[in-house]
């Protein structure tokens, strides 16, 4: 499956393949850095002036180079802060976004008030699998949407999915690190919970603060592969998105083998895709989720347990991302949600 924003396999995911016992043979090992070449005088056979001169026509070529790279760079991703893996949004940076999108096909209208979503009580329905065993489309839930960061080419394409998470303040939501963090935080994040037929029916929604795991910005390690995202109603200060939407209760620790529903918005359509079956495990820090049908804009859905028939919610134990950044065809997987996990959400939460 491809999933949005994947780049190539890192080495860390590929020992992470061929640390499992699955069969198959271990990925070939990447080749070392070549050795770091000398300059300047010391480099023998050139004469110290050649050098030199060398060295001053690299130089102006690196200085060019940079340049031109200034002048291609994102507009739109920051650095942040890569030492605690956190971003703080700007309000002009939000709104401007939320216009964007509202400037093209999509369009705010009030949907159904969800009450009581939020803190149900109700038993946990059974989860059987889907049958046939793939991907269909579903109804709208209101805690779960998509996620858009347009730029300006006019093109507001929503391109991961997430879901709003229950927290103390009310105010967060669950995605994939690859989907918000690629080489820098994306600056223009824009949620729409329970899109549908290109309407927003519990508004947009954008980032406040986002937060990632240090080591998915070091290594792109596809156990840490998890992002929260704190969000505002654009053009507002006040309210909270779990007093619209309902959230989905977070777990941590949950075992493997358990029945599961799996989410998530396709790039291409305003109808949300979903499946049913079991989690499994896919080594220490991974859930592996056998479905085939999620295709790119999947990234970031919400892999539940234990749904409340009354509501639809259910306890968030992934998101599609981790191995692959999500998966391929046949298979999507999730960064387990473990010590690490928890510390980031209570991060996040504060």
């Amino acid at each position: 499956m491809e999933t949005s924003d994947r780049g190539p396999t890192t080495a860390a995911q590929d020992a992470h393949r061929a640390a499992e016992p699955s069969g198959r043979p271990a990925p070939p090992e990447w080749p070392r850095p070549a050795r770091r070449i000398r300059t300047g005088h010391s480099r023998a056979g050139v004469p110290l002036r050649a050098t030199l001169a060398l060295g001053l026509l690299t130089v102006a070529a690196g200085g060019a180079a940079l340049a031109l790279g200034a002048d291609r760079r994102d507009p739109f991703v920051a650095p942040g802060n890569p030492a605690t893996g956190t971003y703080t949004a700007s309000r002009s940076a939000g709104d401007q976004a939320a216009a964007a999108v509202l400037a093209g096909p999509y369009k705010e209208r009030p949907g159904p008030p969800v009450a009581g979503v939020r803190r149900a009580a109700g038993s946990p329905a059974p989860l059987p699998a889907s049958r046939p065993l793939t991907a269909a489309p579903t109804a709208p839930a209101p805690p779960i949407g998509a996620l858009f960061s347009p730029g300006d080419d006019g093109d507001p394409a929503h391109y991961c999915t997430a879901s709003v998470v229950d927290a103390p303040a009310g105010n967060l939501i669950a995605t994939a690190a690859h989907c918000v963090y690629d080489g820098g935080f994306r600056t223009r994040l824009v949620f729409a919970p329970g899109l549908h037929d290109g309407i927003a029916p519990y508004g947009l929604w954008v980032a406040t603060r986002v937060v990632v795991d240090p080591r998915w910005i070091s290594d792109r390690d596809p156990d840490r592969d998890v992002a929260f995202v704190q969000v505002r109603r654009h053009g507002r200060s006040d309210g909270r998105i779990e007093d619209v939407t309902g959230a989905e209760r977070i777990r941590f620790d949950a075992p493997p083998g358990r029945p599961a529903q799996l989410t998530g918005y396709p790039g291409d359509g305003d109808t949300p895709l979903t499946c049913r079956h079991t989690a499994d495990a896919q080594g220490p820090g991974q859930l592996r989720f056998p479905c085939p049908g999620f295709p790119t804009g999947t990234s970031g859905g919400p892999m539940l347990t234990d749904l409340d028939p009354d509501t639809g919610t259910g306890s968030l134990i992934g998101v599609i991302g981790g191995l692959d950044e999500g998966g391929d065809d046949a298979t999507s997987y999730s960064s387990r949600f473990g010590d690490a996990v928890a510390t980031l959400y209570h991060r996040a939460a504060s």
